[in-house]
């Protein structure tokens, strides 16, 4: 088990990662001084232990796990003996094998960048240094994230423990945990470099000077540096590279090849030729059955769908797909549901009889009413003398009496069912980083302004200025609703939340909900906000020190 984070062969193999050609062959550490041939391999290889497999392993695949799965956007229809639930539930283990893949990988993918910055001198060419560049870009961002995930929020203080800053190829090298606050400066040390390095305009496959942009100015905007935040965003959004998919083509933004996609500013590429066996391991396996592929068990949460359904007319609505029934005719059921005080479900087929809509109870004929809200109309029945706003729609398949409403974000590129590119960056953040920056700063009409860039994209009322804004609201409130709204299933809610100091919101029906002492509601200061560190790493390397 020894030195099992940072083991790094004198051969370094290369997985299948490509975006222009595959596989490559073994790279010998001598041969990075001969031709930047080599380099470039060596530099692929690091993307491909990043991107992970077919089969969901890998660092990609598993942050997604550990920053999506323990929001307030999905519920989980039953239990599993799968690790992913102890994350989901905030009953988080330490010898979770998923915890153990993003560890590893990360460090795998350090170790592979720390061979390429430490080995290419810088200044031989501008393809060299663009390629040393790539490395500095990687190595911040495993940082970055993994900083997120086994650390608190770096507004929590500085001083908290994060992850060991590994700088070298060396296997002997072995460092204790940094402080958030050190790993943060290395974040930054290493994006600047990149951006200085990295001039040559590539795919969004690949980091360039605008994705070292795009993740200092998130970067910047955890650590409430928000000038600096606004500054990098501006560079992304001014560089003219990046155009917002339009209104049209928002839905399949996600089934969109990632190199046609002007929105995208990196993602981690896949390929079905090497990166997509059968599709039932992946990410968006989970997510939803398409075509008889993939286990469909964890849906859209109830508390996501009343944001979104607050406009009908939101065009991200689309990433979400119910599964109605039929009747023995085929046609779809009418039906209204709600979610009871006990945070169940609640679905009742309606009838018509009059011109009003009615179901039954018992015996008993419960009219649905209506109400208007501005320009949406709102259902709802009365009990015991209080309206019980209810969603009128059509009646649903269910697991486990969870309604099924699928999660298409991470499945049908290019048509094909789980078939997926992570995205880490994209431009629509730059306008929302800049209105969350411009909230703290107290520039509440520069904060809209930003805001209503993506609700017009989205079809939606802008809120034009302050006074726009929901009764009970502030800016701040309106800026992190739409962050929700469009980074919905894309890896932020966790970090969003607690990073703000806000509590996490579970009640609403899920699994999560299930056993004793259940977490309904999670504070940012709570211990399980973060991941212990694996079992597997300590008994490697006991001086690593565990989170309570």
């Amino acid at each position: 088990m020894k030195r099992i984070i940072y083991t790094i062969f004198t051969a370094v193999t290369l997985v299948a990662c490509n975006v222009d050609r595959f596989p490559y062959e073994d790279i010998r550490e001598e041969e990075l001084f001969e031709n930047e041939g080599a380099i470039e391999a060596v530099t692929l290889g690091n993307y491909s232990i990043l991107k992970g497999d077919a089969d969901g392993y890998g660092f990609a695949p598993q942050l997604h796990r550990y920053s999506e799965y323990p929001g307030d956007n999905v519920s989980l229809s039953g239990t599993t003996t799968d690790p992913l639930f102890y994350a989901y539930n905030y009953r988080n283990i330490i010898n979770s094998y998923r915890s153990n893949d993003l560890w590893s990988s990360g460090f795998r993918a350090v170790v592979g960048c720390n061979k390429v910055i430490s080995l290419i001198e810088e200044g031989e060419s501008p393809e060299s240094d663009q390629l040393i560049g790539e490395n500095y870009f990687l190595r911040a961002y495993v940082f970055f994230q993994m900083v997120n995930v086994y650390g608190r929020p770096y507004a929590q203080g500085t001083s908290n423990l994060g992850v060991p800053l590994k700088l070298t190829a060396d296997v002997n090298d072995l460092p204790d945990r940094s402080t958030v606050g050190e790993v943060y400066e290395q974040v930054i040390s290493d994006l600047l470099k990149a951006e200085s390095l990295m001039n040559i305009e590539k795919t969004n496959a690949y980091a360039t000077k605008e994705a070292a942009q795009a993740l200092l100015s998130r970067v910047y905007l955890y650590m409430e540096e928000n000038e600096k935040a606004i500054e990098y965003a501006d560079k992304v959004i001014n560089s003219g590279r990046f155009q917002l998919v339009p209104q049209s083509e928002m839905g399949r933004y996600f089934a969109k090849v990632p190199e046609e996609n002007t929105e995208t500013i990196f993602c981690f590429r896949y390929h079905k030729e090497s990166d997509y066996s059968n599709g039932w391991y992946t990410v968006g396996s989970l997510y939803a059955s398409i075509q008889n592929v993939g286990w469909g068990e964890m849906y859209a949460s109830a508390s996501y769908l009343d944001l979104i359904n607050r406009h009908p007319g939101d065009v991200r609505k689309e990433f979400i797909e119910p599964q109605y029934l039929e009747d023995e005719a085929d046609n779809l059921v009418p039906a209204v549901y709600w979610t009871d005080p006990d945070y169940k479900y609640q679905f009742r087929k309606t009838f018509e009889q009059n011109g009003k809509t009615y179901f039954k109870e018992g015996e008993t004929n419960v009219e649905v009413q209506e109400e208007t809200d501005g320009a949406n109309t709102r259902y709802y029945f009365m009990n015991g003398g209080n309206k019980v706003y209810v969603v009128k729609d059509y009646d649903m398949e269910k697991r486990n009496g969870y309604p099924k409403f699928y999660i298409l974000k991470a499945s049908m590129q290019e048509n094909i069912p789980q078939l997926w590119s992570p995205v880490v960056s994209r431009l629509a953040e730059m306008y929302l980083n800049k209105a969350e920056a411009y909230a703290k700063m107290g520039n509440g009409s520069e904060a809209i302004a930003n805001v209503d860039v993506l609700r017009e994209r989205a079809g939606i009322p802008a809120y034009e200025n302050i006074s726009g804004i929901p009764e009970g609201q502030d800016v701040l409130d309106v800026v992190l609703d739409e962050r929700r709204l469009e980074f919905a299933y894309e890896g932020h809610r966790k970090f969003d939340v607690f990073r703000n100091d806000r509590v996490m919101d579970r009640r609403y029906p899920g699994t999560h909900l299930n056993g004793n002492n259940p977490y309904y509601e999670v504070q940012p200061t709570d211990n399980r906000v973060i991941e212990y560190i694996p079992e597997n790493q300590i008994n490697a390397q006991p001086s690593l020190i565990q989170n309570d």
